[in-house]
C-alpha cells in the first residue's frame, strides 16, 4: 500500500476513535464510528485476495448495520425525551436496540459470527487493529450508557460470549480464527461488570489489549498462521517463543500473571453484587478457553523437534524483531503486583 494512503488511514482511525470517545452528542459518536469504519476497509482489503475481500465485503455489511441502530436508536430515545445527550439514554427501547448495537459492533454472542471470518482474511497487523484499536469506541459508548442498560440482557449476552468464545475456539487450527474466539469470550467478562463497574470493564480491556498486542506482534515476527508453524518457532526464535507461550497462559487468566488481575476483580465485583451463580458460571466457562490457550502454549514450546508435523521449516529466518516487544511482554506478564494501586480507582 502507498505510505501516503496508509498515513491518511491511520490518521482518520485516530480522528474518528477521538470524535467517538469525546463526543456529547449521538450525531457526533455516530460519525466517529463511520470514520472509524471506512478508514479500516481499505487496511483489511488491501491484500486482493479473494478471502480478503470478502473479509472486507462482511465488515462494512455488519458495521453498517450496527451504525444504522445507534442512530435509530438514539432517534427512538430523542423523539421520546427531546434529549440527544449520549448520558440521557432513557427509554427502554432505545437502551435495548442501542445494546444490540454496541454487541454487533463489538462482536459479543450472538452477534459474533462476522469477527471470526473478518479476522481470518486479514493479515496479523491488521487483526490486531481490529481486535484493540476498533473495539474501543463501541466499548466506551458502553461505559458512557452503562447507567442506563438492562443488566440482565448484558450478563445473558456475556455468558453466551464466554460459552461460544470457548466452545467455537477448540476445534481451530489457524491462529487468527483462535484470537478472534479468545476475543469473543473477553469481551464477555467486559460486558458482565460494565453495568456494576464500568471503569473495571475499561481495565479489563486495557489489559486485554496490551497481551493481545504481545500476542499479534509475536506470531507477526515468527509469520506464524498455523498451529504447524509454530511447532517449528523455538529453534528459530525460543526467547520469543517462551515469552509467547507466557503470554497465552496471562491471557487465560493464570495467577501469578497479569491476565488473572480483572478475572480477580471481575469475580470479587460479582460477588459483592450477591451473583456468586452468575461468577462461578463464567469462570468454569472460561476453562473451555484455557484449554486451547494451553494447546497454543503445547505448540509453541513444549513440541521441541524431532517431532512429528506435517509442516517444513521455513528456509530463511526472520531475524528482525520489535524494539516494544520486550516492554509489551514484560507488562503482560508482571502486572498483578501493582494490584494495591489499581483497586482504590476503581
Amino acid at each position: 500500500m502507498n505510505p501516503q494512503a496508509k498515513l491518511i488511514f491511520t490518521i482518520s482511525l485516530l480522528l474518528g476513535t477521538t470524535v467517538t470517545i469525546s463526543s456529547n452528542h449521538w450525531i457526533m459518536a455516530w460519525a466517529g464510528l463511520e470514520i472509524n469504519t471506512l478508514a479500516v476497509l481499505p487496511l483489511i482489503s488491501k491484500s486482493h485476495h479473494p478471502r480478503a475481500i470478502e473479509a472486507a465485503t462482511k465488515y462494512f455489511l455488519v458495521q453498517s448495520a450496527a451504525s444504522a441502530l445507534v442512530l435509530f436508536s438514539s432517534m427512538t430515545n430523542a423523539w421520546h425525551t427531546g434529549q440527544w445527550d449520549i448520558s440521557q439514554m432513557t427509554h427502554p427501547i432505545s437502551c435495548l436496540i442501542l445494546t444490540t448495537a454496541l454487541a454487533m459492533k463489538l462482536g459479543l454472542a450472538p452477534f459474533h459470527f462476522w469477527f471470526p471470518e473478518v479476522l481470518q482474511g486479514s493479515s496479523l497487523l491488521t487483526g490486531l487493529l481490529l481486535s484493540t484499536a476498533m473495539k474501543f469506541p463501541p466499548i466506551t459508548l458502553l461505559y458512557m450508557t452503562s447507567p442506563s442498560l438492562n443488566p440482565t440482557l448484558l450478563v445473558t449476552m456475556a455468558i453466551l460470549s464466554v460459552a461460544m468464545g470457548g466452545w467455537m475456539g477448540l476445534n481451530q487450527t489457524q491462529t487468527r480464527k483462535i484470537l478472534a474466539f479468545s476475543s469473543i469470550s473477553h469481551l464477555g467478562w467486559m460486558a458482565i461488570i460494565t453495568v456494576y463497574s464500568p471503569k473495571l470493564a475499561l481495565m479489563n480491556f486495557y489489559l486485554y489489549s496490551l497481551m493481545t498486542m504481545t500476542v499479534f506482534l509475536s506470531l507477526n515476527s515468527m509469520k506464524a498462521l498455523k498451529l504447524s508453524t509454530l511447532m517449528t518457532s523455538w529453534t528459530k526464535t525460543p526467547a520469543m517463543s517462551a515469552a509467547l507461550m507466557l503470554t497465552l497462559l496471562s491471557l487465560a487468566g493464570l495467577p501469578p500473571l497479569t491476565g488473572f488481575l480483572p478475572k480477580w476483580l471481575i469475580i470479587q465485583e460479582l460477588t459483592k453484587q450477591e451473583m456468586a451463580l452468575t461468577a462461578t458460571t463464567i469462570a468454569l466457562l472460561s476453562l473451555l478457553s484455557l484449554f486451547f490457550y494451553l494447546r497454543l502454549a503445547y505448540c509453541t514450546a513444549i513440541t521441541l523437534p524431532p517431532h512429528t508435523t506435517n509442516s517444513m521449516k521455513q528456509w530463511q529466518t526472520n531475524k528482525t524483531t520489535n524494539p516494544m516487544m520486550a516492554t509489551l511482554s514484560t507488562m503482560s506478564l508482571m502486572l498483578l503486583p501493582i494490584s494495591p494501586l489499581i483497586l482504590p480507582t476503581i
